[in-house]
């Protein structure tokens, strides 16, 4: 290889690599560059990098699913692109600060065209959007592939990055973030700290992702679902019979329906607070302090109430009205019944 081809091959990768932009940079429009060496792509498929564009030359490597690349040139059915093929994004705000700019360099190589999705691809968006819900929908299938959740997160934060005025934007970027909280929260709740009452003392998630939703995308659903995930870092891991847990959370819930109204959790975060309320009904009793008992079933009351005048169709007004019910006639919602 030549000394200046050596360069050029270089600073190729280093486009790559400058192009693989945190989600806030994408919104940050009038920075945005384009790479030199060409448009920026993913594949659909597990897919092999040959020397040359012939499938009987030797391989260079392997590109998953949603994986970035770049197209440097094509020739007929065949890609020349710089393709990241081992680089973990999901975890960069676990790496150690003094790896942070140890980032293995992408590998060049051909390509088959199938399947790949560029910038320049008709619908590129829709296209990406599908695959990265069919990959979710298989990480809910027992019999999907293991890795289909990281897959589809993959895949939402290239429509993110390729497709930056896309109206699926905003979904998409809430997807991402959305897969690895769910992964963190699983990962979390596996652990022996997940018992643990306060919650500073159990795993937290990561917010970055989860908050950068909200502030590059305001006034949204997607935001509106964002603000409502990033809750379970204040809730308790174990109530452990404690009236402050339920009090609190309670609070927390209904501060999230006041600042989101007309959010698409509103009504599940009522009917939270109206359970929690539900609960310390039973608890205040029977600690016989049957004020603070009263005035919790009147509060369960008032947000059963403000269900059905604000959210008739919704399942959680129902579930409300059935909490309510029990109370109602003495029945226990939460800890051993009365009689």
């Amino acid at each position: 290889m030549t000394n200046s081809t050596f360069r050029a091959a270089r600073m190729l990768a280093l486009c790559l690599i400058l192009c693989a932009l945190p989600l806030a940079a994408q919104k940050k429009k009038d920075n945005l560059q384009k790479p030199m060496a060409g448009p920026r792509a993913t594949p659909l498929r597990v897919t092999w990098l040959y020397v040359s564009a012939d499938l009987d030359t030797q391989k260079v490597g392997r590109v998953q699913i949603g994986r970035e690349m770049v197209i440097a040139e094509k020739s007929g059915n065949w890609l020349r692109v710089f393709a990241n093929t081992d680089i973990e994004e999901e975890h960069t705000s676990d790496a150690p600060i003094f790896d942070a700019n140890e980032v293995p360099p992408p590998i060049s190589g051909w390509i088959q065209a199938k399947g790949v999705v560029s910038e320049n691809t008709p619908n590129g968006d829709q296209v990406l959007m599908g695959a990265a819900a069919d990959q979710e929908a298989l990480a809910s299938d027992p019999r999907g592939p293991v890795n289909a959740a990281r897959t589809a997160h993959l895949l939402y934060r290239r429509l993110v990055e390729m497709f930056p005025n896309s109206q699926l934007d905003a979904e998409a970027a809430w997807r991402a973030a959305d897969i690895l909280w769910q992964i963190q929260k699983a990962d979390s709740a596996s652990r022996p700290s997940a018992k643990e009452q306060a919650p500073y003392l159990r795993e937290q998630m990561d917010e970055d992702g989860l908050k950068k939703v909200i502030k590059y995308y305001p006034n949204t659903h997607s935001a509106d679902f964002a603000a409502y995930e990033l809750l379970d870092n204040k809730l308790c891991g174990d109530w452990q019979g404690q009236e402050k847990c339920p009090e609190k959370e309670s609070e927390i819930y209904e501060k999230y329906a006041a600042e989101h109204p007309d959010s698409p959790r509103t009504p599940q975060a009522l009917y939270q607070a109206a359970y929690r309320q539900a609960v310390l009904t039973d608890m205040y009793a029977s600690d016989n302090n049957d004020k603070k008992s009263e005035a919790a079933h009147n509060h369960a009351r008032d947000l059963a109430a403000k269900l059905r005048d604000k959210f008739p169709q919704s399942d959680y007004t129902a579930r409300a009205s059935m909490l309510v019910f029990k109370l109602d006639q003495g029945i226990a919602v939460y800890g051993i019944d009365k009689e």
